[in-house]
């Protein structure tokens, strides 16, 4: 089985840190949210992983290199960005006829990942909630077997909504359906929607099971990505590197703090993830993520979301810093 991963998005509601870092790199509780995502699916037992880039993509490029060396990976460029179903078609040379897990690259869940890759039958994640109508939404019989997939209804037929979780047993079916959409023109809202192919599929007889995701972590904006670092944090703990240098300062579990980082006269948490090499001195940080290669300066940061390489003194707001910024309130 090969995992495909579409991390080509510009990561809009994530700028401006998305300007110079694509979205699944960004840090959260201690790793990338890619990290999140590929580590799942390799603890269970996959180790292909197609990656479908775009915008910034050499470096998810050298990232996945760096950082996966024992992997089998193959980067695809989606150039034009025309819906995910244009972006799993450009894999189809690579899958040939081997089964696939399609995952969304800013989709970090909790679920039985063994019980689905072992299931016999494709399977589509799935979890309730309150408002179906920004996501694709599926319709499940009595048995768990899927009815009916449709991308953002108007009215929508359930509150089941799908996470961006596939399993594709039958390939060769998906990549058929693909290739109807495009060539009847089959958009929803402008794009080639990788849902609209997964309907054709049921139409034509193919079956889909239905599985449930205990926990969906969202990692599209500012609040949300708070939000779920938070989450993960208190889940999975909170990491000091051994290499970190602390110095009259408060930790309030939990945090993550990366690898080369100096911390003076400062109180850090809770919920605050640092990166790499970052200097935080006179300052006050909770509920927060602070990129690598940062400093900080007298500050008091309060659901902040602050990139790498960024410079920020004497303030106390709440921020949303990109990259390769500089901020001098004194």
């Amino acid at each position: 089985m090969k995992a495909i991963i579409p991390v080509a998005g510009a990561g809009t509601k994530l700028r401006p840190h998305t300007y110079t870092q694509p979205k699944a790199l960004i840090p959260i509780a201690g790793k990338t949210i890619l990290s999140f995502i590929v580590d799942q699916l390799h603890e269970a037992g996959i180790q292909e992983f197609i990656f479908i880039v775009g915008y910034l993509g050499e470096k998810i490029q050298e990232y996945v290199h760096q950082t996966y060396p024992h992997l089998i990976t193959h980067f695809v460029y989606q150039n034009e960005r025309q819906g995910t179903g244009h972006a799993i078609e450009l894999t189809k040379n690579i899958v040939g006829n081997d089964e696939v897990f399609v995952t969304l690259g800013d989709t970090i869940c909790e679920f039985d990942i063994k019980e689905v890759l072992e299931s016999p039958y494709s399977m589509l994640g799935v979890k309730k909630v309150d408002d179906p109508r920004n996501f694709g939404v599926a319709s499940i019989d009595d048995d768990g077997f899927i009815e009916q997939v449709v991308e953002k209804p108007a009215i929508p037929k359930s509150n089941m909504a799908l996470v961006g979780l596939y399993k594709i047993k039958e390939t060769n079916f998906l990549y058929d359906c693909l290739h109807h959409i495009f060539t009847q023109n089959i958009k929803t809202l402008g794009e080639y929607n990788l849902t609209d192919a997964l309907e054709c599929m049921i139409a034509r007889g193919a079956k889909f099971q239905s599985f449930k995701v205990k926990n969906w972590f969202d990692c599209g904006k500012k609040e949300t990505l708070l939000e779920s670092n938070a989450t993960l944090l208190k889940k999975f703990g909170g990491k000091i590197d051994p290499s970190a240098k602390l110095e009259n300062t408060i930790i309030i579990p939990p945090v993550s703090i990366g690898v080369g980082c100096t911390l003076k006269n400062a109180i850090i948490g809770p919920h605050v993830s640092i990166g790499a090499n970052t200097n935080i001195q006179f300052s006050i940080v909770r509920d927060s993520i602070i990129g690598s290669y940062t400093h900080l300066y007298e500050v008091v940061l309060d659901n902040s979301l602050i990139g790498s390489d960024a410079s920020v003194k004497g303030l106390s707001r709440s921020l949303n810093i990109g990259d390769n910024t500089e901020i001098d309130f004194g």
